[in-house]
């Protein structure tokens, strides 16, 4: 199934608490979006509403791909709110629910967040990858490439640090 992709939906209490209950599924499934699971939606619901108010309230973005009425990919497209910085922008919060992974949902969504990144004038696009996953091979495909490792910066548990990956694509070089 194919996804339709709205940018900067209604950010309606329904749409807020989909998200959420998305971002619950993602983590606690493994998805490296912010938390280490488990997580509750009690738990998300902070960091969701700062990250909603930052799009309601500008400069950032969000990106939603639906199946049927029901989001199942989302994509936060973040502004640097620097002006040497403002030819490119940062992705972050990628999500693809669970249950539809291995669809082409995270691909397209990707896909999509490059086609209209040109609109909001970037020219480049900024990813940052929790190492230790090999997420990084999945943005290597689609034209992204390590520029930097910070190692050890995300602290998943005791004694479990992990590296992030800076990962960039260049919009211009064809993916």
């Amino acid at each position: 199934m194919s996804l339709r992709f709205v940018l900067d939906p209604d950010l309606t209490p329904a749409l807020r608490e989909q998200i959420v209950d998305l971002w619950v599924d993602v983590t606690n499934a493994g998805g490296a979006v912010g938390f280490v699971a488990p997580v509750t939606a009690a738990d998300v619901r902070p960091v969701a509403e700062a990250t909603f108010a930052a799009v309601t309230d500008g400069p950032d973005r969000m990106l939603v791909g639906y199946a049927g009425d029901r989001p199942v990919a989302v994509l936060f497209l973040a502004d640097n709110r620097f002006g040497l910085k403002a030819h490119w922008g940062v992705l972050k919060r990628v999500m693809v629910h669970p249950a539809t992974q291995g669809c082409g949902h995270g691909q397209a969504l990707m896909r999509e967040a490059a086609r209209r990144a040109p609109e909001l004038g970037w020219r480049a696009l900024h990813v940052t990858v929790r190492g230790g996953l090999g997420l990084e091979r999945f943005y290597d495909r689609l034209g992204y490439r390590e520029v930097g490792r910070l190692p050890g910066a995300l602290r998943v548990a005791a004694g479990d640090d992990r590296d992030e990956i800076l990962m960039w694509r260049d919009l211009d070089t064809p993916a």
